[in-house]
């Protein structure tokens, strides 16, 4: 192919061919043709020398696809070695591109033709100023403004330019340039504004050409975050702005520049603009759209245009209120324009689209805690007693109120009748909670939810709290508008699915904000209108939408039921009606909703109720076969999972192991009739329906050891070790059927039901001992016999027939009776050690579950049983950790996690035992390699707060001096290092410039100076590798939150805190509380 000749770059590149390779790539040519073009374009791209050519190619070709390609070697170049070029390079590639989009911008129709290629020239401009500017181009603002001033279409694109810049500096730094580059970038922004700001004015007062007019707007709107504020509002500009928003071209750019400006935050020095700039752009804004209109209908038929202008005005309004609310609530006149504005928000959160309604729920949620908020800082009386939702203790104590509660209710007063607007609004657009599963698909039936949808639980989430806050402003408001909303339910006359099910997972949503008393009254009347609803309506998809939101509701609120035997007594036992209700998701729902409410009321249910013969379990107990007759296998293993909650919470041991007979009953009749079959003969056990009810009997037995733990144990002993006879049997079918039958036969119907028994066999040892108290007798009662049925039939088995079940069980084991189990753990090594290893080291793919379990062993065993990996010969403790290092290499998340802490814990572990020289003799250098290579490979960023903890951990390790012998190899290295301080700073230099040939000695010497300096202190440490990644160049254009992930799980737990104190906003059923359940 003569495209091979493009390869050779000692003298000029033919343009005509490579324009002919480009057009093969993107062509429509054979596949032969696009892979070879694809594999020169490549090498091209690879070779240093090719952006020499960037210049002649930009020149000679006419092919948009050949200049694309061209820039994108030159990015490569500007990103990765910019500053390592010679600085007349440099020079003259910096006044190439500056002339090219000069001479292109100058001339309105190659403007307007060429606008991809000089938006791309334009990337590339900034790209370079990141680097040149300030230090080496001082002269670039200057000289910008100065080109802008000789033609409007050169001022456009100038325009462009400087919001590309304003956005690489202030919005998408972090993680792209370190923290020293950015302050210096953004001073220099700031002191050279004045020119770009003059021009800015001059164009609006002076241009007509509308592109230029927008291209102005748009880059004011990137700047006016961070301009300084005289700019504003000691200059026309806002006037300007204001003069330009009325006119429908420009309404939504201007729009989108006043919420900047409403969103700027400082001190009241410019409040009376403020005020002056909200009371024109109301005046403005009636006349635009008048308070009358119906916004949601308007938007709903309106064009792109106007649906954009609807949500900036909601982004204005928001924007505004969330800095600038108070400045509004002064004088009369502001009162009522303010007022105004809410209306205008309000009737914009009814607006379908969901992202313009988030904007406002957003708001909205911010102000009432504003509203609600203050309380917590006040220590009267009334502010506790409001807490608890007294609202008219407040008004009886007047003189109490110490100079904060008087302006807070005035405040209240203020907003109480757009308060209550927003709890209407708030009730009828309520999303989803997660515990509805029953919904209404696009054709409009009922049915069973497949998929969660997150976006769905976040808003319910946020809806929630607002709701609840809005409730403890005003309980009796709440209370009417709910009751109001149900009663027309009742009488047909505002009846829909959407309107009940909004208005109950509304009621749902509040539990827990109200006093008890009042909760009481309220749900009473709640639950009796609800079940009424159900008798009245008719049809199965009314019924189940009915059935669905009576179950969330009382599913909420456990104090409630708790507290009213008859009504918990009728809840039930209608949810037992509906477990024979076969419409789908009815019957989950049921079964779900018992477990929640079994959780929060137990003891209810074991004890005799006035009025009741026995205990409502007993009486259960016996109706227990109708009761489940109508449901499915999974729904039966939850409703027995319920039940045994019940059975726990009886004291009396007797009838406890009464109950639990009762409830075993059914599966252990079947148990014993199938196990006495087989004593005949074995061949029974072999039929597919039979292997299925063994499995159904072992998951209905680990539902109901997951809930009574300890006092699972006689039921256990009952059928241990039948059930190790079946294991072992199922075991050896499975692999003389994957012998004969072939790598296929793992795949095969049989086969996985055979395994999914030893799967659940495992798993409901697991689920006992796990659950079980710490009582070492029955760790010697269970552990012994599963050593050959269970471990020697692992080591035993072909690969494809081992369970991974096996390696979590031993982990928990070791977890549960840790040092007790040192003697077992050369028998566990000998079982599971070198054949899972064998597995899993052929590749990153093969065999994930035992991957990941069989680290969780490993990091068990080392936590608990640590001297018996000091036993392990040479040869075994390097296979140990070379499957560490190769686990924290692996790509999958949780498999590099659990490799990392598993090091952790075995570096700690040995510095602390006499082996300590030894072992990290032999392994502080590969450690080393190993994570600095992860840790700058940019694939394993989520396991960055880990490494950096492992890396603190080594060099606190060296310079506190407790390894004594030498790390480097006293046979090999003639030069002797004073301490192993110094030779680790100067392998770990070496070590990072040969990895990163972009970067000098003097920034690795620096960085790893810093290293060694803040071995102390962990966010200095943390922060200065950071800092290095970023300069690195290999992290600049990626997403780098996971390198922030620490700092955000803490801000996750400060605001759990936060919610803890208001009473309702963490929900009932997720309080770990320990039921007042007398």
């Amino acid at each position: 192919m003569a495209a091979e000749k493009l390869r050779d770059l000692s003298q000029p590149i033919d343009v005509p061919l490579l324009d002919a390779t480009v057009s093969a790539f993107y062509g429509t040519g054979s596949k032969q043709e696009r892979s070879a073009a694809d594999s020169i374009l490549r090498d091209l791209q690879n070779n240093p020398d090719m952006w020499l050519q960037v210049m002649h190619i930009l020149q000679n070709t006419q092919n948009l696809n050949t200049k694309f390609f061209a820039l994108q070697v030159l990015e490569g170049v500007i990103k990765y070695r910019w500053n390592a070029l010679p600085a007349e390079q440099r020079d003259g590639m910096k006044n190439f591109i500056s002339d090219i989009i000069v001479q292109l911008s100058s001339n309105e129709a190659s403007f307007r033709t060429e606008r991809l290629y000089v938006n791309k020239l334009n990337i590339i401009l900034v790209q370079i100023l990141k680097h040149e500017w300030p230090a080496r181009w001082r002269s670039f603002i200057p000289d910008l403004v100065s080109a802008a001033k000789t033609s409007e279409t050169i001022c456009e694109n100038c325009m462009a330019i400087l919001k590309l810049l304003s956005e690489e500096v202030f919005d998408f730094s972090r993680g792209e340039m370190t923290q020293q580059k950015i302050k210096e970038l953004k001073q220099s922004l700031n002191s050279e504004f004045q020119l770009i700001h003059e021009l800015c004015l001059y164009v609006l007062s002076a241009s007509q050409r509308a592109e230029l007019i927008r291209a102005t707007l748009s880059t004011l709107h990137a700047f006016l975050s961070w301009i300084p504020l005289g700019y504003i509002f000691e200059s026309p500009l806002l006037e300007t702005l204001l003069n330009f928003f009325p006119v429908p071209a420009y309404r939504n750019l201007t729009l989108q520049c006043l919420s900047e400006v409403a969103s700027l935050q400082f001190g009241d020095y410019y409040d009376a603009q403020y005020v002056k700039m909200y009371g024109i752009f109301i005046g403005q804004l009636q006349s635009i759209l008048p308070p009358t209109t119906n916004i949601p209908e308007a938007y709903e038929h309106g064009s792109n245009e106007e649906q954009d202008f609807i949500q900036n005005l909601a982004l204005f309004f928001t924007s505004f209120y969330k800095v600038h609310i108070r400045i509004l609530e002064s004088t009369q006149e502001n009162i009522s324009t303010l007022l105004l504005g809410l209306e205008y928000l309000i009737s914009i959160s009814y607006v379908g689209d969901t992202e313009v309604f988030k904007v406002c729920l957003d708001y909205w949620n911010s102000l009432v805690s504003e509203l609600f908020e203050p309380h917590r800082s006040l220590d009267n009386p009334a502010a506790s007693a409001n807490l608890m939702g007294l609202q008219q203790v407040a008004g009886m104590l007047p003189g109490m109120v110490d100079g904060h509660g008087s302006p807070l209710l005035q405040r209240r007063q203020l907003y109480s009748s757009s308060m209550s607007k927003l709890r209407m609004l708030m009730i009828c657009r309520m999303a989803k909670p997660e515990e509805v599963l029953i919904v209404e698909d696009e054709n409009g039936n009922i049915v069973r939810e497949t998929l969660k949808d997150n976006d769905v639980l976040v808003q319910y989430k946020i809806m929630r709290e607002t709701l609840i806050y809005l409730s403890h402003l005003d309980h009796e408001d709440t209370e009417k508008q709910m009751l109001r909303k149900l009663s027309k339910q009742l009488s047909g006359e505002d009846w829909t699915w959407n309107n009940l099910n909004t208005l109950c997972w509304a009621i749902g949503s509040i539990s827990g904000s109200m006093i008890e008393e009042q909760e009481n009254r309220f749900l009473v009347m709640v639950i009796r209108d609800l079940l009424n609803l159900c008798e009245i309506t008719k049809g199965k998809d009314n019924k189940a939408v009915i059935a669905s939101n009576i179950m969330y509701v009382v599913g909420q609120y456990p104090r409630f039921l708790r507290a009213h035997w008859k009504f918990l007594k009728t809840v039930v036992n209608k949810l037992f009606e509906f477990m024979h209700e076969t419409h789908p998701g009815v019957q989950d729902m049921a079964c779900d909703t018992f477990l929640k409410i079994v959780q929060k009321c137990k003891r209810k249910f074991v004890i005799t109720q006035v009025g009741e013969n026995e205990p409502f379990v007993s009486e259960l107990l016996s109706g227990l076969p109708i009761t489940i007759a109508d449901l499915e296998p999974h729904q039966i293993h939850s409703f027995y999972e319920s039940v045994a909650h019940m059975v726990q919470a009886e004291s009396d041991s007797q009838k406890r192991d009464e109950y639990i007979q009762r409830l075993m009953r059914l599966p252990n009749q079947k148990w014993m009739e199938i196990i006495g079959q087989a004593h005949q003969n074995v061949e029974f056990l072999k039929d597919q329906d039979v292997i299925r009810t063994v499995l159904n009997i072992l998951q209905t037995n680990t539902s109901v050891a997951s809930s009574l733990g300890t006092f699972f144990l006689p039921q256990i002993t009952l059928i241990f070790l039948d059930m190790l006879n079946v294991y072992r049997m199922y075991s050896e079918l499975i692999s003389k059927s994957i012998s004969e039958g072939g790598p296929y036969a793992s795949k095969t119907s049989y086969v996985k039901l055979l395994r999914s028994v030893k799967r659940e066999t495992l798993k409901l040892i697991e689920t006992f001992l796990d659950k079980a108290e710490d009582q070492p007798q029955i760790g010697k009662q269970f552990v012994p016999p599963m050593m050959d049925p269970v471990l020697g039939d692992y080591a035993r088995n072909v690969p494809d027939a081992r369970e991974s079940e096996v390696l979590s069980l031993f982990a928990t084991i070791v977890n549960k009776y840790k040092a007790t189990m040192i003697e077992d753990v050369p028998r566990i090594f000998e079982a599971v050690f070198q054949c899972t290893l064998e597995m899993i080291t052929k590749n990153f793919e093969d065999y994930p579950e035992h991957r990941l379990k069989f680290f969780s062993l490993l990091r068990a065993i080392a936590t608990h049983c640590f001297p018996a990996l000091i036993c392990l010969s040479s040869q075994q403790l390097k296979l140990v950790m070379d499957s560490i290092m190769w686990a924290f290499r692996h790509t999958e998340r949780n498999i590099a996690e659990t490799g990392l802490n598993l090091l952790l814990e075995m570096l700690k572990k040995f510095q602390g035992s006499e082996f300590c020289n030894q072992f990290y003799r032999t392994y502080f250098l590969t450690t080393e390699n190993e994570i600095f290579a992860v840790l700058t490979d940019t694939f394993h960023k989520p396991g960055f707060k880990l490494h950096v903890l492992v890396l603190q951990h080594l060099f606190c390790l060296v310079e506190t001096g407790l390894l004594t012998e030498p790390l480097w190899d006293v046979t090999t290295n003639s030069y002797s290092y004073s301490n192993n301080a110094v030779f680790v700073r100067e392998y770990t230099i070496k070590l990072l410039i040969a990895s990163f040939p972009n970067m000098t000695t003097a920034e690795v010497t620096q960085f790893v100076d810093g290293l060694f300096k803040s071995t102390n202190d962990l966010s200095t440490f943390k922060t200065h590798i950071r800092d290095f990644l970023i300069q690195s160049k290999e992290f600049s254009a990626q997403d780098n939150k996971d390198l922030y992930a620490e700092e955000a799980a803490a801000q996750r737990e400060r605001e759990r805190q936060r919610m803890l104190s208001i009473p309702g906003l963490i929900a009932p059923s997720e309080l770990q509380d320990e039921m007042v359940d007398s």
